[in-house]
């Protein structure tokens, strides 16, 4: 077996001790400096674990924390417009509403073309919408009228 495929099996060997390893994780341990070296290190760091013992806490923390949680609950929460008051934040969000405002309007106003002919009338081609795909239909009827693929699509079903 190889090195890498025996170190996924070596915590199973710390835990479960050596006995509940494969014969082959046995063999190879037995053959691998490397590899026992690792075994040996992995048991002197979880017998260091087993022997560490959680720091206690303070008397009085929990009146502490108490308190604390009592002050929190105690202070009033601010008003949603509360960050009104601070001006970085205020001058930012106008800014933000104005550039949204001013690229609704130039989207709205670049949609429209007005068009002089040469007999005189003004034509207004508006385009991304309903009115600019039917005056395209319009122009281009005679061409669809006579484009015989779709028509023979549809009557062959």
């Amino acid at each position: 077996m190889k090195c890498e495929n025996i170190r996924e099996a070596l915590m199973e060997a710390v835990i479960s001790g050596p006995e509940a390893v494969s014969p082959e994780v046995q063999e190879h341990l037995r053959n691998c400096a490397a590899c026992a070296e690792q075994l040996t290190s992995l048991r002197r760091t979880m017998a260091l674990l087993d022997e560490w013992q959680a720091p206690e806490p303070s008397p009085y923390f929990s009146s502490r924390l108490r308190a604390r949680v009592r002050e929190e609950a105690a202070v009033q929460p601010a008003g949603w417009l509360a960050w009104l008051r601070r001006p970085v934040v205020a001058v930012a969000a106008m800014v933000l509403v104005g550039i949204g405002v001013s690229l609704l309007e130039v989207g709205h106003f670049q949609g429209r073309n007005i068009l002089a002919t040469n007999d005189g009338t003004v034509r207004v081609s508006v385009q991304g919408n309903g009115v600019s795909d039917l005056q395209y239909l319009d122009k281009n009827a005679e061409l669809f009228s006579e484009f015989d693929a779709l028509d023979g699509a549809s009557s062959t079903e």
